[in-house]
C-alpha cells in the first residue's frame, strides 16, 4: 500500500492535536496531495489523569518556570509516544512520513492583551529525536505577529477539504470550544464560545467524571432559563468576529461568577450549560444562509447535544462529519504539508491578520 503511495506522489503526514477538553492525543496519518488529504489511520492515546491534573493546575494557578519546563517535557514526552504507538500499530516505515504536524497542547490564549500570545507546550525538538521525523510546530505565533488571532486556523483546511461544498455548508467544531467556519467567496471562521469545556468541567468537579457520556446527567435535571438568560448575555457571544477564546476564559471561574447567591441543584446547572452551549453554537450558524450544518469534534458524540442543536435548527439538515474526531488531526497534519511545501495558508479573514503567510516552524 504504501508503494502505491510513491507511485502516485502522495505524502505521507501525521497530525497530532491535543485539545482543550485534554481527553487524550489525537493522532492522525493522512496521505496529502494538492488537492487531497485522507485519513489513513488513527489512534486516540490516552493522557495519564496526572498529566491533565497537572495542566489544570498550571492554568488556573501561579508557577515556576521551571514547572513551565518540566510541562513542555512530559507532553512531548508523550506526543512521541502517542505517534510511535501509531507507526508501530501499523508497521509503517517511519521513512515513509515526510513531517509530523504538532499543534501542542494550549495553556494559555490570549491574543488581544497588550502584550498578545498564544502557549502551546510539547517541545518539538524532544519529538523529533524520539521519532526520528521531521516536526512542524508553533502554527499560531506568526498569525498573532502580523495582528491576527491566530485561531482559528482549522477553517483554511475546512476550505480545502469541502471546497466543492463551499456554497451550502457550514461547519461547527465542537472541541474544548466550539469554532464555526462558513464557506464562500470570503473564508469566515471564529470560534462561537464553550464547547464541552464547562459541561466537561462541572461533571468532573461533581460526579469526578471526565465528561457527561450523551448529557445523562444534564437530561436529569432542568433549564434555569434565567441563568441561562444571565449567560447568553456575556459579551463574548455578542463581540464581533474575527475572535478566539479557550479555558482561560471559560472555566470554573466562569461557571461560578453566574451561579453566586443561587441556590440551583448541579444537575439543574449542567442542564442549563448544556443548553447554553447548544444555543451559542446554532445562534452563530443562523447568521449565515447555509442548508447543511457539518459537525465534528467530541461534542459531536453528544447524542443529546446534537438532538438540541438539531431542535433549535428546524430549517438545516445537520449532519456528523466523516472522520469527526479526528478532523483536528488531519488539519495539523495539512498544516505541516503547506510548511515543508511553503505554501501560505488562506487564515486572515479569519483571523483578522494583516495578511496570509507560512505557518509553522521546522524542527529537523
Amino acid at each position: 500500500m504504501l508503494q502505491l503511495f510513491m507511485i502516485n506522489k502522495k505524502e505521507l503526514y501525521i497530525g497530532v492535536m491535543s485539545g482543550t477538553s485534554l481527553d487524550g492525543v489525537d493522532v492522525a496519518l493522512c496521505q496529502i496531495d494538492k488537492k487531497t488529504c485522507t485519513l489513513i489511520h488513527s489512534i486516540e492515546y490516552p493522557m495519564d489523569k496526572s498529566l491533565k491534573l497537572e495542566i489544570l493546575q498550571t492554568i488556573k494557578q501561579e508557577i515556576t518556570l521551571q514547572r513551565v519546563g518540566e510541562l513542555d517535557n512530559r507532553l512531548a514526552t508523550l506526543f512521541a509516544k502517542a505517534i510511535n504507538a501509531l507507526l508501530s500499530s501499523q508497521n509503517i516505515d517511519y521513512s515513509t512520513v515526510n513531517a509530523i504536524g504538532l499543534h501542542g497542547q494550549t495553556l494559555w490564549h490570549n491574543p488581544n492583551g497588550k502584550y498578545g500570545f498564544s502557549m502551546q507546550l510539547g517541545d518539538p525538538n524532544i519529538v523529533a529525536v524520539e521519532t526520528n521525523i521531521k516536526v512542524v510546530s508553533d502554527f499560531r505565533r506568526k498569525d498573532i505577529a502580523l495582528g491576527g488571532q491566530g485561531a482559528p486556523l482549522v477553517p483554511a483546511f475546512h476550505e480545502f477539504l469541502f471546497a466543492d461544498l463551499k456554497e451550502q455548508i457550514s461547519i461547527v467544531n465542537i472541541g474544548g470550544m466550539a469554532n464555526i467556519t462558513v464557506l464562500g467567496e470570503r473564508l469566515i471562521g471564529y470560534d462561537t464560545g464553550c464547547g464541552n469545556v464547562l459541561l466537561d468541567t462541572w461533571v468532573n468537579k461533581h460526579l469526578s467524571k471526565p465528561y457527561d457520556k450523551d448529557a445523562q446527567w444534564a437530561k436529569s435535571g432542568s433549564i434555569d432559563f434565567k441563568l441561562l438568560d444571565e449567560m447568553l448575555k456575556n459579551p463574548y457571544f455578542s463581540k464581533a468576529y474575527p475572535k478566539s477564546t479557550g479555558r482561560e476564559y471559560f472555566n470554573e471561574e466562569w461557571i461560578n461568577s453566574y451561579i453566586a447567591n443561587k441556590n440551583l441543584e448541579n444537575k439543574t446547572i449542567q442542564r442549563t450549560i448544556l443548553e447554553l452551549t447548544a444555543i451559542s453554537i446554532s445562534n452563530e450558524v443562523l447568521k449565515f444562509n447555509r442548508d447543511i450544518l457539518v459537525l465534528c469534534g467530541g461534542g459531536a458524540k453528544n447524542s443529546f447535544l446534537v438532538e438540541r442543536i438539531k431542535i433549535l435548527l428546524p430549517s438545516i439538515e445537520v449532519v456528523i462529519a466523516n472522520n469527526a474526531d479526528e478532523l483536528e488531526a488531519m488539519a495539523f497534519a495539512w498544516l505541516a504539508y503547506k510548511r515543508v511545501h511553503k505554501e501560505v495558508v488562506n487564515s486572515k479573514d479569519v483571523t483578522g491578520a494583516k495578511s496570509n503567510t507560512i505557518l509553522g516552524a521546522i524542527y529537523e
